[in-house]
């Protein structure tokens, strides 16, 4: 069975300025992965007539199926349906299911057809109209030489309803389309390089039809096996021996699967266990509790935090010695021990964590460079800290650090 291809080309000058953000794309790709199309370009072009008749004919010639979107409002901005009409060499005219559409659009708003509005209704009489549920804009549907042309809206709702009632259920019927299944398997730890290196015989032994993509993010890598066939239980299957052999490399570094982060996995972890947890972060300045916080239901194991940044505040409000602060200083082994293991007693949870850095740009010391940072781990059986020398940016290393912590906590909890 052959892989069906797909471009998405999206319209408008807004785009490429940089006004709107493209969302349209992302959530068109997974769809039609979903349906077995693969997505192979993804193109954008400006409001001008030459680069957008390029464009059509570039896709045509390279794909099955061109989904576009953008550039169907009634303003003399908008080419997208006037380009179309000279790319397929057919005229524009009024489409009367389109028109009458249109009409109740505005009647049940209260609002009155302008001439304007009625051109919303002239399409290409080349093209096959599907309706816009949501809008005024009617969704153009073309088909030449075994290729298919979709243009829609921009709008994002107005899109998705049209993709996911009447775009992908004609796709389907229209192409004989494979399976395509993904499994992600999410690593953390180690490097994109490392991991590339510890696992490249198993990466070499993959089958043809499978193909591994490494996507890095801060602090962690997510591997993807993406493979094509006819059944989606033989291809989930295979990804999970093909997993299986995986962990048998760098199971230490796997976290998860799917879609769920670390902080998702970490929360899960805790609530089955029945355990709650409490943070005092200095350099991270609260960016550890807003991870944890940020997932639903982190009140049944997240008791609180303090941010004691001051060293004034480290002693006062959390009780860190004097001695400790001045003979070892914030960023130190010494001091995070006691910041772990203070957090835990005062908010009585089962495990405290802690960090305390050096974020930057300033704060550095030769023995101490910005990106410098202290985690610690604590619980009632055992305390561990560890040393992390990170960048010189400090929104990358507020990030960093925690996911660090994140990852301390699934070492010792896990």
């Amino acid at each position: 069975m052959r892989t069906i291809t797909a471009e998405l080309l999206t319209i408008g000058d807004e785009l490429l300025y940089g006004q709107i953000l493209d969302t349209n794309s992302q959530w068109m790709s997974v769809a039609l992965s979903d349906a077995g199309i693969k997505v192979v370009r993804k193109t954008t072009v400006g409001d001008i007539e030459s680069e957008i008749m390029t464009a059509f004919a570039e896709a045509e010639s390279r794909v099955d199926i061109v989904l576009i979107t953008g550039g169907l409002g009634p303003t003399n901005d908008d080419l997208t349906k006037p380009c179309l009409s000279r790319y397929f060499n057919c005229e524009l005219a009024i489409h009367e299911e389109a028109l009458a559409e249109v009409t109740e659009f505005f009647r049940s708003r209260g609002r009155e057809l302008t001439e304007v509005n009625r051109q919303q209704a002239a399409l290409p009489v080349c093209c096959t109209k599907i309706t816009n549920a949501i809008g005024t804009a009617p969704g153009m549907w073309f088909e030449r030489n075994g290729k298919v042309f979709m243009s829609m809206p921009g709008v994002p709702h107005e899109m998705k309803r049209m993709m996911t009632d009447i775009v992908i259920p004609k796709l389907k019927t229209t192409f004989e389309t494979p399976v395509i299944h993904h499994k992600v398997i999410r690593t953390i730890g180690i490097g994109e390089s490392f991991l590339a290196e510890k696992i490249k015989d198993w990466e070499d032994g993959l089958p043809p039809h499978v193909k591994l993509a490494y996507l890095p993010s801060l602090g962690e890598v997510k591997l993807r096996l993406t493979s094509l066939g006819a059944s989606f239980e033989t291809l989930r299957d295979e990804a999970e021996d093909l997993t299986a052999k995986l962990r048998t490399r760098v199971n230490q570094f796997i976290y998860g699967y799917g879609e769920d982060p670390i902080e998702v996995v970490i929360g899960r972890t805790l609530s089955e266990r029945g355990l709650t947890i409490s943070v005092a972060e200095s350099c991270t300045g609260g960016y550890l509790s807003h991870l944890i916080t940020s997932v639903p239901g982190s009140s049944s194991y997240f008791l609180g935090s303090i941010i004691p940044y001051a060293y004034d505040i480290k002693m006062r409000e959390l009780g860190v010695r004097p001695e400790t602060l001045e003979k070892f200083g914030a960023v130190s082994e010494e001091t995070i021990s006691e910041m772990a293991n203070l957090v835990r007693a005062r908010f009585n949870t089962s495990i405290g964590v802690a960090t305390s850095g050096i974020a930057g740009p300033g704060g550095a010391t030769p023995e101490k460079p910005v990106g410098t940072v202290w985690i610690a781990y604590s619980d009632k059986n055992k305390l561990v800290t560890r040393k992390l020398q990170l960048s010189t940016d400090r929104a990358l290393n507020i990030r960093m650090a925690s996911v660090a912590v994140l990852n301390l906590i699934r070492q010792n909890v896990g």
